[in-house]
């Protein structure tokens, strides 16, 4: 009996060649889809088509809605009379559209309390954001670029702190706090946010800067740039989404923070999260002035995610598509 390919015998190749014995027609590309592995692999292509069908695009509009429907519940909650609300469910409003009222705001913006602890917010929130983003982009540049002794020690100490709780530096800093005078103020809020804010912002943008192409950077030098005209004219044009990405989370972060302030901050110097928190009475919820508060503390964080959603994604979607 003569050998065929690979020292088999003739006939067993030949046969092999034609697909008699395998199961197969002859010419066809593989099994049948009749074995264990076939249903395995026709049941996932199912799946996966049917991901891209109206169905699921249904489905994830309810879902989004249900998502919504607390927001929805607030908003109806702080247009709706107090005894209403203490009395009946929001959604009787569909019933009696009546109910509809802008009073509870204007009580809200007539109370000096609550408009100061708004503003409050604002002054500590938007600092500690601007300041993570600009000081965490300079140092995220220089451990990514930059060639200086210890540069690696230095990035691991940082990603170290990462996992360093809050709740661990609460003494030590009321301790550094009260030496300095920086208790009751603004000021102690926003040092405290961005202290630990920066070790998340120089993780994050340094692994981002780290993937931009190096000829951009050595073009720029070959073009008389220094490193920070690299810096404010390649790396922040380039890292936008990241940096979208990063001023979001330290915006929500700060904005619905209550910890931090209820310790650091005095009664002038509250945030909105503290003054809701003070609104609630002995037996029962001041719900005339804590259902306007608290949309008008939740609609602002909404507005912001939404003007940078787009930044965000992109920031989201950069390490997975180059």
């Amino acid at each position: 009996m003569t050998a065929g390919a690979e020292g088999a015998p003739a006939g067993v190749a030949k046969a092999t060649a034609t697909g008699v014995g395998t199961g197969q027609e002859p010419g066809s590309g593989g099994p049948e889809p009749g074995g264990t592995g076939g249903i395995k692999r026709g049941v996932a292509s199912r799946i996966v088509a049917r991901t891209g069908g109206g169905a699921v695009a249904v489905g994830l509009v309810l879902v989004a809605l249900f998502w919504l429907m607390p927001t929805f519940g607030l908003l109806v909650s702080s247009l709706r009379p107090p005894k209403e609300t203490s009395t009946s469910g929001w959604w009787k409003v569909f019933s009696e559209p009546g109910q509809i009222t802008w009073t509870n705001y204007d009580k809200l913006l007539s109370n000096d309390d609550m408009m100061r602890a708004f503003f409050n917010t604002i002054w500590i929130t938007v600092p500690s954001t601007l300041l993570v983003i600009l000081i965490g982009s300079l140092a995220a540049y220089a451990f990514a670029w930059l060639e200086f002794p210890g540069r690696d020690w230095l990035f691991l100490i940082v990603v170290g702190l990462l996992v360093v709780p809050v709740q661990v530096a609460l003494i030590p800093i009321s301790k550094l706090y009260g030496e300095t005078n920086l208790f009751g103020t603004i000021f102690g809020v926003v040092l405290f946010h961005v202290a630990f804010g920066l070790p998340f912002a120089v993780f994050l943008l340094r692994n981002y800067f780290a993937g931009i192409p190096k000829d951009l950077l050595e073009a720029a030098r070959m073009d008389g740039g220094t490193d920070l005209t690299i810096f404010f004219r390649v790396i922040l044009p380039l890292g936008l989404p990241a940096i979208a990405s990063l001023g979001i989370f330290q915006f929500l972060w700060v904005w619905n923070d209550m910890l931090i302030a209820l310790i650091y901050a005095d009664t002038d110097s509250a945030p909105l999260t503290v003054a809701l928190q003070s609104q609630t009475r002995a037996f029962g919820a001041n719900i005339d002035v804590l259902a306007p508060g608290a949309f008008l503390s939740l609609i602002v964080p909404l507005m912001v995610f939404f003007a940078f959603q787009r930044y965000f994604v992109q920031g989201v979607m950069a390490g997975a598509v180059k």
